[in-house]
């Protein structure tokens, strides 16, 4: 019988993020407290983002609204990381950039976490952004993904790939 296995990403999908970066400009445009502030989330690029408002409470406010947005959508926050405000002309400014892909530091320590505390006969190796975890049984696989969703990475992990 062929080994069986899955793939470990750190991908955040562009289209459900667009949605909550639309959700959240919406909500800053109709909300009361964000009136006359100057409050807008944009696009910086493929994977960036940038707040702007009036004052800095009311851009940490903003970026508030946007995490929530993303939290709603199914984004884990461990994807995205986010700039302290700083002073632009008379506005003030996040910038924010949403992480795709796993490092090679982090693929390596998600192997190495497979292979200490994981099941026997289970190989993890790195191919490119993301590991494979390929095993004869499947229920070694199951136990792997059991293994790493317990785990406190500081970086969002899907699961894709399983068969």
């Amino acid at each position: 019988m062929a080994d069986s296995s899955f793939d470990i990403v750190s991908k955040v999908e562009r289209q459900e993020v667009d949605n909550a970066l639309n959700q959240a400009e919406k909500e800053l445009r109709t909300r009361f407290d964000f009136k006359n502030t100057g409050a807008t989330i944009e696009w910086k690029g493929e994977l960036a983002v940038e707040v702007t408002a009036g004052t800095e409470e009311r851009a940490l406010a903003a970026m508030e609204v946007f995490k929530d947005k993303l939290v709603k959508r199914g984004i884990s926050l461990k994807a995205l990381e986010t700039d302290e405000p700083r002073l632009s002309g008379k506005e003030y400014k996040i910038a924010a950039t949403l992480q795709s892909g796993l490092t090679s530091e982090q693929a390596k320590k998600l192997a190495k976490i497979i292979r200490d505390e994981g099941p026997k006969g289970v190989k993890p190796q790195v191919q490119g952004d993301e590991l494979r975890v390929s095993s004869k049984k499947r229920d070694d696989l199951q136990a792997v993904i059991a293994l790493i969703k317990e785990q406190d990475l500081d970086f969002a992990v899907q699961f894709t790939n399983y068969r």
